[in-house]
Order: structure tokens, then sequence, then C-alpha cells
């Protein structure tokens, strides 16, 4: 075994990583981009270098930089985690090179699956089923010829891609020239390599996969499989292991698949093979395979009992694999939840910001994987993935309530996070009842996942936990030194007693503020909104906790602080509650001019308009590159193109003003500017 180990990644993977190597005794040595320098995983781990600047994104991906750092750090091996790296002919030749163990496969692996048309290739010749499709020459005229062959609807997908970057749907012959060019140029910016190849699309399939494990001695074993199919844009949020409702036929043919496409190739690493099912008719394709650690492969570890991690380092060492396939059993159920920084009522736009408050679940059968801490900084440059929640059980039941559970005793204050539906999703009666697709999401929320409105209980509720801890500290002696007391609404609170404080409290999805007045003493108050009210005894139980007594009634709200935030649970459900200045009002976009501005900070890729060009509610301005995604944004009204502040490849930061509109009258003409 390895005396060191240089990992080259970050965030969480960089931390489940050094878990390992530290319980095997290995020396763990991290890497750090200057925006990470301070990042959990540089603290955890037994050694650190830097590796580039805070504003490149390509910091981690550059080999040579990498293997330098190894031999300075006299590091035996070097583990890539998962992302491009682990994938990287350029970093296994430098390895080789230098003579440093790479902790993956063989080079000929990589090289055989990292393109989907090579990889569909030996899967057929090794008798596995593929998805119908084209992966041809790649010509926009053979491609249009091979599309039209194969029928709509039908995928585009870029050949060396992955994480849903390169791939579009088309409904009909019409759009496949636009979305050709779009998925080439999505291809060429994510991967390097604008081929892509085309594929029946399925139009009810359930994305499943199977973990393999191969080592260096000829002998390659499955560990079962996984549920990825509740994805958003073409990216897993939920993962579960082993997969329900298939059948004894569709689960072996699954393993047997899997396992004759890794001895088609001489697999000898982790690696997953991926597959769809489609739900109409059983039919089971091969879709792809990664030749590394998958980011769900906790959910595999939790019914298997193995670390993978550790089972990659003993192959990696040249070890044969620790148990055959008759020793190694699925047992129990688990389920992972992605928390990302991302909008899900924006179609999960990735959200930035520092932390200001972090509080993880924790219990029975919980496990969380995080590479961020209170005060972490979620940036453009990196992913968005805050943390993974795993939580098992005996079996789907239990390990659904325990997952359920924990999002809602999950806390984060700072940027916008898909807790909320992550919460709703583990909650619809469809995700027990049925089998699950990869069209979960648009079906149960067609219209898109809103977050739900604060009724005004909850308000009430929000309001009687300010009163307590307001009047808590004016009784120890706080006044203006707390922050809480400093903003308007609570100047009314500099003495104990409360003869009737207002607040405007803002919560939930309708971004409306209401006015929520309390008035009492002593723990004993009164709240009233929108013509209901609520009258209770609040008594503190803990340093978070608060007992609410209400018409014979006694039930705990969980509650913390953060600036101007107040975080309550109540109920099973957490609430993000925004205390407003008395008076402040909630305001819109100007009726006669609008502003466009970047979504978050990135690189502006394409612009679509021009000082003085007319355009309509919906039409394409300008494209963001950011966080590995481009962003379209959109005229969000008919209008004329004021002012146009940007231009193809400038940086920009989040917020940044990039195109001036202005409403234009009936007789064509700009109310501001009239002809």
């Amino acid at each position: 075994m390895f005396e060191s180990v240089l990992i080259a990644n970050r965030g969480e993977i960089a931390l489940r990583i050094i878990r390992t190597c530290q319980r095997l005794g290995i020396r763990a040595i991290a890497l750090y981009s200057e925006a990470d320098r301070d990042a959990p995983h540089v603290h955890q781990a037994d050694g650190a270098f830097a590796i580039g600047p805070a504003e490149s994104a390509r910091s981690y991906l550059d080999a040579n930089a990498i293997v330098a750092a190894a031999r300075r750090a006299g590091a035996e091996a070097i583990h890539p985690g998962y992302g491009f790296l682990s994938e990287s002919e350029t970093l296994i030749a430098a390895c080789e090179d230098a003579g440093i163990a790479f902790v993956g496969p063989h080079r000929a692996a990589i090289r055989a699956m990292g393109s989907k048309i090579e990889a569909k290739a030996i899967a057929e010749g090794a008798g596995v089923p593929v998805v119908p499709g084209y992966h041809g020459e790649q010509g926009d005229a053979a491609l249009q010829a091979a599309a039209q062959r194969i029928g709509f609807p039908l995928l585009i997908k870029a050949s060396a891609g992955g994480g849903g970057r390169g791939m579009r749907a088309v409904a009909a012959a019409a759009e496949f020239p636009a979305a050709l060019a779009q998925a080439r140029t999505e291809a060429l910016a994510g991967f390097g390599d604008d081929r892509v190849l085309l594929e029946k699309l399925v139009t009810a399939p359930r994305h499943l996969e199977v973990q393999l494990a191969g080592d260096r001695h000829g002998n390659l074993v499955h560990l079962f499989e996984r549920e990825c199919s509740i994805q958003r844009n073409h990216q897993k949020i939920v993962e579960e292991a082993p997969a329900a409702f298939l059948s004894t036929t569709q689960r072996s043919a699954l393993h047997r698949h899997a396992l004759t496409l890794g001895r088609a190739i001489g697999y000898d690493s982790l690696g997953t093979v991926e597959f769809l099912l489609d739900h109409d008719s059983g039919e089971i394709y091969f879709l792809e395979m990664n030749t590394r650690l998958q980011v769900e492969h906790p959910v595999t570890e939790y019914v298997t009992g193995l670390d993978l991690v550790e089972w990659q380092l003993r192959i990696a060492a040249g070890e044969p694999l620790p148990l055959g396939q008759a020793q190694i059993h699925c047992r129990g159920w688990a389920i992972e939840a992605r928390v990302n920084a991302e909008d899900p009522a924006r179609n999960y736009l990735p959200a930035t910001g520092r932390i200001a408050h972090y509080r993880e679940p924790s219990g029975t059968g919980l496990r969380i994987d995080s590479g961020v801490r209170e005060g972490s900084v979620i940036g453009p440059h990196y992913d968005s993935l805050i943390a993974k929640v795993i939580a098992g059980g005996e079996d789907r039941a239990q390990a659904r309530r325990r997952l359920a559970a924990a999002l809602d005793a999950f806390a984060i204050v700072g940027p916008t996070t898909n807790l909320g539906l992550l919460r709703d999703l583990l909650r619809l009666p469809a995700f027990t009842a049925e089998p699950l697709t990869t069209g979960f999401l648009t079906r149960h929320f067609p219209a898109g996942w809103q977050a739900p409105a604060a009724d005004a209980e909850t308000l009430m509720r929000a309001a009687l936990v300010l009163a307590a801890q307001c009047e808590a500290e004016a009784a120890a002696g706080a006044g203006a030194s707390s922050p809480w007391q400093r903003l308007g609404a609570f100047r009314v609170l500099e003495c104990a007693a409360l003869p009737g404080a207002s607040w405007y409290l803002l919560a939930g999805g309708d971004g409306a503020a209401r006015e929520v007045r309390v008035c009492g003493r002593a723990g004993q108050y009164e709240a009233e909104c929108a013509d209901q009210s609520l009258s209770a005894r609040v008594r503190q139980i803990g340093s978070d906790t608060l007992l609410l007594e209400s018409d014979g009634r006694s039930e705990p709200l969980h509650w913390h602080r953060c600036g101007d935030r107040l975080l309550l649970r109540w109920n099973d459900t957490g609430w993000d509650v925004q205390v407003l200045e008395i008076g402040a009002a909630v305001t819109g976009a100007s009726a006669t001019e609008q502003h466009i501005t970047a979504s978050l900070p990135g690189r502006i890729a394409e612009i679509h308009c021009a000082p003085g060009d007319r355009v309509s509610a919906g039409q394409t301005l300008v494209v963001l590159d950011s966080m590995k995604l481009l962003h379209t944004l959109c005229a969000p009204s008919d209008g004329q193109v004021r002012a146009l502040y940007c231009a193809v490849d400038d940086s920009v930061e989040g917020g940044a003003l990039l195109v001036e509109l202005e409403a234009v009258s009936s007789d064509g003409t700009s109310p501001n500017h009239p002809e």
C-alpha cells in the first residue's frame, strides 16, 4: 500500500478521500487554488500545496502542475477523485513519466469509454444493447440526414461530454440546426471536442447504473445497481441503491451487461456502467461508462458495507480485489440527495455567495459528505454542490423517512439552495408508489418548482420567536449593541415591554412582505397577521429551541438568527424568514425601463442584440457561460434595446448590467425618446 497520496481535487470528494487515506495510515496531501486557501479539505489534509490562482477554474486541471506538486510532496500516487481529471490521459502520461501511480484504470479503458461514439461501438461488438441512433460522419448534412432517418424526438449528445453539457433534446426537424449548433458550441467549450452523436429519445426512460470493480489480476465483480432517474437539466440530484420496481430478470440483465462490457475492455479499477431502461417497453440500453468513482458512490457503500475509495487504492497498488462476487451482498437501502447552491424556481440557476450559517443534520443511518463550512464562499469557478445527504435503513421506506427528516433539519443561510425542492419531492406519493423516470420533476412540477408561500400561522409563529428573543436581549442589556435591535423594526423594543411591535416579514415563494403585529410581555404574546391572531406563551427550552404553548397544545420551534434572517423549523417544515424595516416596500422593475443583469459571474459567450433593436418577450439577448453551463438571458417583455454594456468574451460579475431595455408605445416610439 502507498505511504502517501496526493488528491488532485477539491471540496467534498477531497475530504472523502482524505478520510479513507488517514484511516489506512496513508499521508493525504491536498491541493488548493487561492480561492480554496482556507477550504476544509486543506485543513483536514496532512499537507497541502498551492496549485493556481483563484480566478481560474482550470487550476485543478493542470496535469503538469499537479505532478510537480506530487514530486515536491514525495507522493507515491495521485487520486483524481471524480471530474474531468479522473479520465485524463494527459495526467496518466505525466504520472507514468514521473514514476507516480495513477489511482484509476489503465489508459486504454479511459480512451475507449471517453468517447461515447467509440463506447457504443464497443458495446455493440460485445453484444450489449445500445439506444438506436447515429455515431458516424460529423458533417452537418450527414447529421441532418441521420436525424431524419432516426425520427423525432431525438437527443443530440456531446461525444466527449457528461453532466448534461452538450446535450439537446430536439422535438422536430425545424429545431435541429439551432440545437446542433448549440450542442457543438457547449461541447467544444466544455470538453475541447465538438463531435456529437444522435440517439432516439426514449420518452419514459429510467436511468440505472451498475458499479463495477476490477483489478490487475483479471478479476471483475459488480457491486449491484443504483437508481439515478431524478434529474434536472440532465444532472442527477437524488440517487439510491438498490433500484426499486425492477424484476429479477431486469436486475440480472443489468449486472450481466455491465460485466460483459467491463471484460471487453479489461477493466481494472472502480467504474460505473450506465443504462437506460425504457419504462414503456422494458428494454435496457447501454448509455455510457464512467471510468472513475461516481458522486453517488456512498449509497453503494451503505448497502454493501464496503469502502470504495479503499478498493480503488488497493487496486492501484497492485493488490487483488478484497472479495469475490459470492462474498459481496446487498443489505438494506440507501438514498442520497445532492444539496446544491441553485434556485429551482429559476430553472436551477446556480447561486453564489458566502454561507453565513451552516448546520448539518445528524442521526441514525445518516452520512453527510460536504466540502464547506460556515463562512465558506460558493464562487462561480467550481461546481455548485454544497453537500450530499445520505440516509440508509432496513428498507426503502425507512431510508426515505430518515432522508426527509435530515433535509428538514439542514440549515443553510447564504446562497439559495435546492433544499425546499428536495424536501417536497421526497414527500410526493409518487416517489414511493411508482417507478421513477427522468421526467419525474417535469411531470410533478409541470410549471417548475416554486417555494410555498408562508401562511399567516407560520409568520405569526416567526413573530413570536422574534418577540421572545428581542425581549430577552433587552432584559439582558443588549440594547443598541444587538444587530437585531439596530433593525428599524426593532427600535420599539429597547425595553423589555412590548407595547405593540410591528414587523414586515418576508418568507416563501410569493415575494410578498406581510405585516405582523405583536403585543405582550414576559413570554405572553399575541400576534396578528392578515385578520388572524395567535395567543401563546413562549418558553425557551434550549439554546435554539422555544416551546410554544397555545390552546392547550405545546410544540417546539427550532430557530436560528443570522443577520436579518430567521431560520424557523416547526411541524417538520423549514422556513427562511427575512425581517424587513418597518414600511419597507417590495418593488418590481420599472414599467418603462428594464435592466438585464448577469445572473451570476461568468463570461459573455454570445450577444444577440444591438442598441436600437426591437425585441420580443422571451427573445434571447445574451448567453452567459458560468459554472460549466450556458445561461440564456432573455427579454422579460416586448421593448427596444436602449444600451448594451458588454461584448463577447467579457468577464462579468454577478449582477453586472448587460442590457438596458425600454418600453415601446403602441405607435412604435419609445416613451423616453419619442421620434
